[in-house]
């Protein structure tokens, strides 16, 4: 049973560092969307505002990527491993 429970964590936590993963996605496409933003106001500066909304705007899409993979992560590190342990000791329970 201990074994159990330490492959149900083990995973937990893997589940989660692969779930962080998510996060350069988002930081790799603001700083792309950054740039190119810097870029197009270089050229029409008269069009800042219009390129800073968009750009802003896309940013905060982009971002709920990276929130989204920090809330699984949370839940796999706090939550999911007390509920799957209590999960595997009632079905040992039940079963033996």
């Amino acid at each position: 049973m201990e074994l159990a429970i330490g492959i149900i964590l083990g995973c937990c936590a893997l589940g989660a560092g692969m779930a962080m993963i998510a996060g350069i996605g988002p930081g790799i496409g603001e700083g792309n969307a950054v740039a190119k933003a810097c870029e197009a106001i270089g050229r029409q500066p008269e069009s800042r505002s219009a390129v800073t909304t968009t750009m802003l705007m896309g940013c905060a899409v982009a971002e709920t990527t990276g929130l989204y993979a920090l809330v699984i992560a949370i839940l796999l590190i706090f939550l999911a491993p007390s509920r799957l342990v209590n999960i595997l000791v009632e079905t040992m329970n039940t079963l033996g």
